[in-house]
């Protein structure tokens, strides 16, 4: 591969990108003079504009995207965003409209946000929702205070919550966040909540249980029912990561298992363009005690159209700005209207079947911690390569020389080494194909010639580097050698 140069490596004070012909004029103001002009690094390069139209050019085709291949990034849902919705987004009616308009001027706007939610009521069997939240951990922030305003209105303060080991990372930081402390729930053998422990820790201070389902090893938490019956008899709330609900769309409803809330990310599950920070949306939906409490304001459809209503005595206040991401919500109610309630349910089962497809081809090449039925993603660990002395680490930059994205690497934390895969529904068997054979054939450099894999990347630009130096020293601005 050649190495493209950085830009100040090719820097030369003789050329110029622009010309300007000799002033023919009486001489005005510098139109370049002020923040046109860099002046605040020293020996800022000075390039042709082919040289940095090519050299960007360049770069950007090195770029890694859901459009060039497979990311089989475990837990974060990085499917193929399908281009029609991004044709809907685009719509001028949508593009051009300010979010301070008054409603009489937007009803087309409110309407789709009130489809939204009601399409989400109906995939997931809760009985509200509200679009405000940014993201999945704002999603659970927010419902963490509803439940937390459901309880101080029921004069029942309480200081605990509880979640187990196998959720997700942020839901501990967003109980803290609402003032609770959190006690951690063992997994029992086959990577299922420990339902002896949770009846022991289930007290009467106890605010919530959140509960990632299926949870980040892939496994369906089969007494959930039986979950939601010890909470609520200690007068506590169920809450569900709904981060995984790609395995579960159009075949079974978090409403109909006891939860009380959930949050579901709808640039995951129902497919818009996330990654680098955003952009991303993450609905939480409630049952009927925790309606009131809901963020305003709230899209209400009224027998003259629809109003947002900030008139909620009970309620948390804002979270957001306006409505959330009403471009993230747009994508997604085109995603859920295309595909219809067969389409989701298609989405579950191929999601599932591509998984168990990749799980049963790499067994016995890669260590199963639990052997548990997945749904829709599998968690292998290093443990056969580190007897030769490679970890998951070398497995995840050798993937790099084979043209793919390495998957979720060192998660869930009660995996040792995990290797954390979910290719989602949109893979055809030819890419599953293509990086289960990457994965055999690591496996058998592990074996054979270790020290291919602890040295790699080898074809990459960026060759392997000192992630906990880059880390604790990281160099954010160029400066140019001594």
């Amino acid at each position: 591969m050649i190495r493209e140069p950085l830009v100040f490596e090719i820097s030369d004070r003789s050329k110029a990108p622009i010309r300007m012909p000799k002033l023919d004029v009486p001489a005005g103001a510098d139109a370049l003079r002020g923040a046109a002009l860099r002046t605040d690094i020293p020996g800022f390069p000075q390039v042709t504009e082919p040289e940095v139209v090519r050299h960007f050019t360049r770069l950007s085709q090195t770029n890694y995207c859901v459009d060039i291949g497979f990311y089989p990034l475990g837990s974060c849902t990085m499917k193929y965003n399908p281009k029609v919705n991004e044709r809907v987004a685009a719509l001028p009616g949508f593009t051009r409209t300010h979010p301070e308009a008054p409603d009489d001027l937007v009803q087309g706007n409110l309407e789709i946000l009130k489809a939204a939610e009601e399409a989400l009521c109906a995939v997931t069997g809760m009985d509200a929702f509200t679009l405000h939240p940014a993201a999945g951990a704002h999603g659970e922030l927010t419902g963490m205070m509803l439940i937390h305003a459901a309880l101080k209105a029921r004069g029942d303060a309480r200081k605990t919550v509880l979640i187990p080991d196998s959720a997700h990372g942020t839901n501990p930081s967003s109980a803290h966040l609402c003032g609770y402390k959190v006690q951690e729930i063992k997994s029992n053998e086959r990577g299922l909540i420990d339902l002896a422990g949770l009846e022991q820790a289930m007290t009467a201070d106890v605010a919530a249980l959140m509960v990632t389902n299926p949870n980040t090893l892939g496994v369906f938490e089969a007494d959930i029912c039986r979950i939601g019956e010890i909470v609520h008899a200690k007068g506590g709330f169920l809450y569900m990561d709904g981060a995984n609900m790609n395995a579960l769309t159009g075949i079974a409803r978090p409403g109909d298992m006891t939860v009380d809330v959930l949050h579901v990310n709808l640039h995951k599950t129902f497919s818009t363009p996330h990654g680098g920070g955003g952009p991303g949306a993450g609905p939480v939906g409630v049952k009927k005690e925790l309606i009131p409490f809901l963020p305003v304001p709230v899209v209400t459809r009224t027998q003259d159209g629809f109003v947002l209503d900030g008139d909620r005595p009970a309620t948390i206040g804002r979270v957001r700005s306006f409505c959330g991401n009403f471009g993230v919500v747009l994508r997604a109610l085109a995603y859920i209207l295309t595909l219809g309630p067969d389409g989701l349910r298609e989405v579950a089962q191929i999601a599932v079947l591509n998984a168990n497809y990749i799980r049963k081809s790499l067994e016995g090449r890669y260590h199963l911690k639990y052997d548990a039925p997945t749904l829709h993603e599998c968690v292998f660990s290093d443990k056969f390569q580190l007897a030769r002395g490679v970890k998951n680490i070398d497995i995840a930059k050798r993937l790099i020389d084979y043209g793919l994205h390495p998957p979720t690497m060192s998660f869930p934390l009660i995996v040792h080494g995990a290797l954390m895969i979910e290719p989602t529904e949109t893979e055809s068997r030819r890419d599953l194909d293509a990086f289960i054979e990457a994965m055999k054939m690591i496996a058998r450099e592990a074996e054979e010639s270790p020290n291919v894999l602890r040295e790699a990347p080898h074809a990459s630009y960026v060759r392997r580097l000192d992630e906990t130096a880059a880390v604790k020293k990281p160099v954010l601005r160029w400066r140019p050698a001594e």
